[in-house]
């Protein structure tokens, strides 16, 4: 983690490099039984690193676009530029770019590769939504995660998850049906292909999900030690997620693809076994370590 004042988070790293670790021995295993098959699926393998390396330098613009952010000059939001040059200044951090989406669905998010490649942006129901502290408390958390790098670790960590969807896709729609040991019996490549993909998609797709569980976690904590105003960032989001049900569900599952983004899922789980699946911890959970975050600075 490049050094600002947010508080490190040693249980975030850890979950990070273990994360990326797992993730990159599953790969290795994965591209070692393409080979052992003799899988002609090396075009694939190119493409899907091209695609990694094109997420992984052009993200910012990538999620702009793709929830319609716009940046935004200090001209045409004053208020928010000077919100983010304070908490920017307390931080110790290089101040990221701002933009704005016109979306009602009141959420957040941040993106980039490093400190000098992010963007930070709001929507406009979120603008309309919250007080200035409880902006503030939300703006903390997306600056912690550009901090803590955790938005280029989970950019990474998505690649074999992407790479094995790619390949499920390949193994149903081309002509991997050879069998094994010379067509003398045995089950078609391309099935032994579907089903390793499947599997390290599911593996993968777990690890990502569990590592941005925690990431949202430590996000909360980490903005609100910088405010030193848990309470507001609780506000923030008792206020966001009660109003997410009174916002059409078209719009909630449009907005739904990019919960690993955002501040607050569009769609939340229920604490169920779904919750397993879910990119963000309960509110119960993340409001209980506000809680005890405010009892630890002695405020309410």
């Amino acid at each position: 983690m490049v050094s600002t004042r947010f508080a490190s988070d040693p249980g975030l790293t850890r979950r990070m490099v273990v994360t990326l670790f797992l993730l990159g021995l599953l790969y290795v295993v994965f591209v070692g039984v393409l080979i052992a098959l003799g899988a002609q699926a090396l075009t694939v393998l190119v493409l899907a690193g091209a695609f990694l390396l094109v997420q992984y330098f052009l993200s910012d613009r990538i999620a702009l676009f793709a929830m319609h952010g716009r940046e935004v000059s200090p001209q045409e939001a004053p208020e928010l530029h000077g919100m983010i040059d304070r908490l920017c200044a307390l931080a110790d951090m290089p101040k990221p770019r701002v933009a704005i989406a016109q979306s009602d669905v009141p959420n957040a998010f941040a993106t980039g590769r490093d400190q000098k490649h992010a963007v930070v942006c709001v929507t406009t129901g979120i603008l309309r939504r919250l007080e200035p502290q409880e902006l503030e408390g939300v703006i903390a958390h997306e600056l912690s995660h550009v901090a803590h790098r955790d938005v280029a670790v989970m950019t990474i960590a998505s690649f074999l998850g992407i790479v094995a969807g790619l390949m499920t896709r390949f193994a149903l729609y081309t002509g991997l049906g050879g069998r094994r040991n010379g067509g003398q019996g045995g089950l078609p490549v391309g099935v032994i292909i579907l089903l390793v993909s499947v599997v390290v998609y599911a593996v993968s797709f777990l690890l990502t999900r569990a590592l941005s569980r925690y990431r949202e976690l430590a996000a909360d904590r980490a903005g609100a030690l910088l405010t030193q105003r848990p309470s507001a960032l609780a506000s923030a989001l008792t206020k966001v997620s009660g109003d997410m049900a009174r916002i059409p569900t078209r719009d909630l599952r449009e907005a739904e693809p990019f919960n690993a983004f955002y501040f607050a899922p569009a769609l939340a789980k229920g604490a169920t076994l779904a919750a397993l699946f879910s990119t963000h911890p309960p509110l119960e959970r993340r409001l209980e370590q506000l809680a005890g975050i405010s009892r630890q600075l002695g405020r309410g």
